[in-house]
């Protein structure tokens, strides 16, 4: 294993451990629950939507190492962005993970390109964002 895939890992595990914005959002505008029958990832997704903007996010749930790490990057990827802008990211994540597109652009998520080669794990990669632009395109279906 490379230096830079050790560095990967140690971050994903560090996101399954420490996951970033795991608890209710009591106060959340837009709420979506995720599911992965293949494996049993399940979520359920808290958002503030404010205007056009992700002014808070947040999640809870169980899953695999790898669903749970995604989810918590994607928490921190999309905090404070447009809608606009989340739905993009969404896009460029899973376009990515199925090795369509470089992971350059995505900052810290390009941890998760490897899972390209594990076509079964990239549902419990994807979970989070496909989660979240069903909350996103519901949410902007009830304005």
């Amino acid at each position: 294993m490379s230096l830079l895939d050790s560095l990967y890992q140690e971050l994903i595990l560090e996101h399954y451990k420490r996951p970033r914005n795991c608890h209710v959002l009591e106060h959340a505008t837009v709420q979506q629950e995720g599911i992965n029958p293949t494996c049993g990832d399940e979520l359920e997704l808290y958002l503030v939507i404010e205007g056009d903007i992700i002014t808070d996010i947040a999640f809870t749930g169980e899953g695999c190492a790898i669903s749970q790490a995604a989810t918590s990057m994607m928490t921190e990827a999309v905090k404070g962005r447009t809608i606009s802008d989340a739905k993009t990211r969404a896009q460029e994540f899973r376009a990515m993970i199925h090795g369509d597109t470089p992971a350059d652009a995505l900052g810290d998520l390009k941890v998760l390109a490897g899972i390209a080669k594990l076509p079964a794990r990239v549902k419990c990669a994807t979970l989070a964002w496909v989660t979240l632009e069903q909350a996103l395109n519901d949410q902007n279906t009830a304005l």
